[in-house]
């Protein structure tokens, strides 16, 4: 899951950085999702986006996030359940990267049984990547009920990584092991994924061949490492995490994973080398920093965070150099911007956002093209 958020918020998307549980509480977040827009060509940018040379909606309803670019920079693959098209939870879907679906529905490519996420191309172009719940119940499983106040992601046992073809047959399973395996990427070398585990008894980041052998753990400090992406040239790889040190922060962190339960409100950006070496925290905004990616000169890294929000909300996306220095803001909306990935060809941008929702609480996919 690639998701986040706060006791006023619930926002995010246990993402892949985590899953997708949106913005079911926000305040007045809707507000500024129109006004304020620029009145230009273009009226979903904002003045103070100017790395957005043309902005264009791509979903139009329910909870769409963790929209990931096939290695042609053709297709897009994404997560949403929304309810028009007959989801009770996330499903996976795929589209090719002109079209829109604002009176019509994308191909849906899992199964429609259990809750998915974290969906991602495979080299081929044939082949995706993706978790889901559905050996474990078919059924979407139920969302568990906030307690004491903190907003907690659910770690949702069962998941397990599976290889599917684009017509929704799944043609092999990755993962074979108890508890939560998820938030898979793929290396743009094409031979290695890194994904998220709790196998050792606590989230942290392993690495297998594209067929699923040899995994690999990379990480093993205390805490939540998930969110991975690997660097243009596969040598490095981003991530979010959070690492508590007290013997409080620790205990409440092992409660709560114990309730397969993970407090997503205090996050920051890491990169290492991709086996894990040489690890440097790139970010110390406080607050939750998270669904990071590399910038196409592998230089740079985008994220999203509410670092500047005093309630936690809203959440912008920002970009800064490996080595911690020249933070700048992406978007302005107001609103919730994040899930930001870079085409492979390094023309356009896909987030999601809930900018232009109508009033409404929707998250909706959104393309730019990029320009500095």
């Amino acid at each position: 899951m690639r998701y986040l958020f706060l006791s006023v918020l619930t926002v995010l998307i246990f993402s892949c950085k985590g899953g997708n549980e949106k913005a079911k509480d926000t305040e007045n977040t809707t507000e500024d999702s129109v006004a304020g827009a620029t009145q230009t060509e273009n009226s979903l940018i904002y003045p103070e986006e100017k790395f957005f040379k043309s902005l264009r909606q791509v979903t139009f309803g329910g909870d769409n996030a963790e929209a990931y670019w096939s290695f042609d920079s053709k297709k897009l693959i994404f997560q949403s359940n929304y309810s028009e098209w007959g989801l009770s939870c996330d499903q996976m879907f795929i589209m090719d990267v002109d079209e829109s679906f604002e009176n019509s529905k994308p191909v849906m490519v899992s199964t429609g049984k259990g809750r998915t996420t974290c969906g991602y191309f495979l080299p081929d172009g044939k082949h995706i990547i993706y978790s889901s719940t559905h050996l474990v119940d078919e059924n979407c499983p139920p969302v568990p009920e906030r307690t004491g106040g903190k907003y907690t992601w659910p770690l949702y046992e069962g998941y397990e990584i599976f290889v599917a073809d684009l017509e929704g047959n799944i043609v092999s399973q990755l993962t074979d092991t108890p508890g939560y395996n998820a938030e898979a990427t793929v290396s743009p070398k094409g031979d290695k994924i890194i994904f998220t585990s709790t196998r050792t008894g606590d989230l942290e980041l392993f690495t297998m061949d594209i067929d699923g052998s040899n995994v690999k753990q990379i990480t093993n400090k205390v805490g939540y490492d998930g969110g991975a992406f690997f660097s243009p040239d596969g040598s490095k790889i981003v991530f979010r995490g959070h690492h508590p040190t007290s013997e409080e922060d620790i205990q409440d962190y092992k409660n709560l994973l114990s309730q397969n339960l993970i407090q997503p409100t205090r996050m920051e950006i890491f990169v290492c080398n991709a086996d894990g070496s040489d690890m440097r925290q790139v970010t110390n905004l406080g607050g939750s920093n998270w669904a990071p990616f590399f910038h196409p000169s592998g230089e740079k890294i985008i994220f999203s965070s509410n670092f500047e929000s005093e309630k936690g909300f809203p959440f912008h996306i920002y970009m800064i150099d490996i080595d911690g220095t020249n933070l700048v803001r992406v978007t302005n909306s107001g609103t919730f911007d994040s899930f930001p990935m870079f085409s492979p060809d390094g023309k356009y941008l896909v987030f999601s956002s809930n900018r232009n929702n109508g009033g409404t609480r929707d998250t909706n996919i959104f393309i730019a093209e990029w320009q500095e």
